[in-house]
């Protein structure tokens, strides 16, 4: 047979024995760790030399070492813009070759910093109200059921008279409104959750002194830790001694930590000390899922934050804050639900 018929293995052993006639040509034995009787056998087959033992950069290397001298030297300067990304400041499509980073990344014009803490409410929400809301707005829905027509929207006449016949059809009656918002089906994708919070005043002795002003700010950022907004009128009203420009109210938005920590402060501190108040009225909302209410100057100059301080505000200046909180409900009533698994407490007659 010729060697170059012989498989590779085989082919090798067969010319070391023919390199060394006297020599048996008996395969090397494979050495498995479990068989070694000690470690300097071991240490037999392994490389001696160490990269630990391998000698460091010369002191003459590390002294010439400066790369800021060697980015001077450069002739040709490199642009300046290589290592600045900033972000398109529009969106121009999907197809645009320069893309927006995530609202996640530093990099992107959205991006907020955070959270730095886990609220007690939103864990709250997220482990327990959350899945019991949604059972509790759950309807069923069974397999190949389909929606039932929507009713017109406009009303026809009845031919009841002669005077009906060509008429045009009359626009929605009741007292609701004439485009409600569609209430969607609630799932585990659309559970009624917080949006925001807005906290107004409406600041009326700054038409006559502007040191309301100032108090109503100063008591605003301190419960809320927002930076205020300042809002003018927009026009003259003799009346109200109101002038054009003329700042007349503040209002600050929360969302995020702030959101849920200023409503928790609401329920847990502020609410309970507040005598003889039934709550909420259940009158309050919008229609679209927004819920507000009221706290008097008393009930402001109980807050931690102010009486912790309360020298520093004049009580006659202490100012009546509106408080709006807005869901993502569609309805007053799921966002109700919502804030009264919250622990927003409400009184009356509900009204839808």
């Amino acid at each position: 047979m010729s060697n170059h018929r012989l498989p590779l293995r085989l082919f090798s052993t067969v010319s070391r024995c023919q390199k060394q006639p006297g020599a048996l040509c008996q395969p090397h034995p494979r050495r498995q760790a479990s068989t070694l009787t000690s470690s300097t056998e071991a240490s037999e087959d392994a490389d001696s030399s160490s990269s630990l033992s391998t000698p460091g950069p010369s002191d003459e290397a590390i002294n010439s070492f400066d790369p800021i001298a060697r980015s001077r030297s450069r002739k040709l300067r490199l642009p300046p813009s290589r290592y600045r990304v900033r972000p398109p400041k529009y969106y121009r499509g999907p197809l645009h070759p320069h893309q927006s980073p995530p609202t996640s990344s530093p990099s992107s014009r959205l991006f907020t910093p955070g959270p730095f803490t886990l609220p007690r409410l939103l864990q709250t929400y997220t482990s327990t109200l959350r899945p019991d809301l949604m059972t509790l707005s759950y309807t069923h829905f069974p397999p190949g059921q389909r929606p039932p027509p929507a009713p017109p929207r406009l009303r026809t006449w009845d031919n009841s008279s002669p005077y009906h016949l060509n008429r045009p059809a009359r626009p929605p009656g009741g007292g609701g409104s004439a485009l409600p918002l569609l209430r969607k089906p609630i799932t585990f994708r659309n559970v009624p959750a917080l949006s925001k919070i807005t906290v107004h005043s409406l600041v009326k002795g700054a038409t006559g002194d502007s040191a309301y002003l100032h108090v109503a700010g100063m008591v605003l950022q301190a419960i809320t830790s927002v930076r205020c907004t300042v809002h003018r009128a927009k026009k003259t009203v003799a009346s109200f001694g109101l002038k054009e420009g003329k700042a007349i109210s503040l209002s600050c938005e929360l969302k995020g930590e702030d959101m849920y920590h200023f409503l928790a402060q609401c329920v847990d501190v502020v609410m309970p000390g507040i005598k003889d108040w039934k709550g909420v009225s259940g009158k309050s909302g919008d229609g679209s899922g927004n819920i507000g209410w009221k706290f008097d100057s008393e009930t402001v100059g109980a807050w931690p934050e102010v009486e912790v301080n309360y020298d520093a505000y004049p009580p006659k200046m202490i100012p009546v804050i509106d408080i709006i909180v807005h869901t993502t409900a569609t309805n007053d009533k799921d966002a109700r639900l919502l804030l009264s698994s919250l622990g927003v407490p409400f009184h009356g007659k509900h009204v839808n």
